[in-house]
């Protein structure tokens, strides 16, 4: 049985799927803290959502005579710009070395909040087996 696709176990992966990327998305952010007209970007906030495994996610039909068919799903870690960056330097960069590292502090707690429930779950799991076994 493959656990990494089971509920638990799967939004976890996701989880730290997500949070990898947006500690890559911040480190290039402070990577670019000197480029001139860069604008700093993150990723939309972390949703899990159904349908989202199989590429497509199905559209309900309320009446008899609707068309069947299936919606795209948005990009599960979709990178936007920041256009909410404050404080821009006379060379055109936004990017606030402080905001960034804050941020960057967050991804940390969070990845190690989602470590530490994986651990958790895949403990738990090894007790129930031991316990059958």
């Amino acid at each position: 049985m493959d656990w990494s696709s089971t509920a638990p176990f799967g939004i976890l992966k996701q989880r730290l799927d997500w949070l990898g990327q947006r500690q890559a998305v911040l480190a290039r952010n402070i990577a670019n803290a000197d480029t001139p007209g860069y604008i700093p970007s993150d990723l939309r906030p972390f949703a899990v959502a159904a349908g989202r495994a199989s590429g497509t996610l199905p559209l309900a039909s309320t009446a008899p005579a609707h068309l069947g068919g299936t919606l795209a799903p948005t990009p599960a870690f979709a990178e936007q710009r920041d256009d909410n960056a404050t404080e821009a330097m006379p060379n055109g960069n936004a990017v606030d070395l402080e905001e960034q590292m804050a941020k960057l502090s967050e991804v940390g707690t969070a990845h190690r909040l989602a470590t530490q429930l994986y651990r958790k779950y895949a403990g738990m799991v090894r007790l129930v087996a031991a316990s059958r076994g």
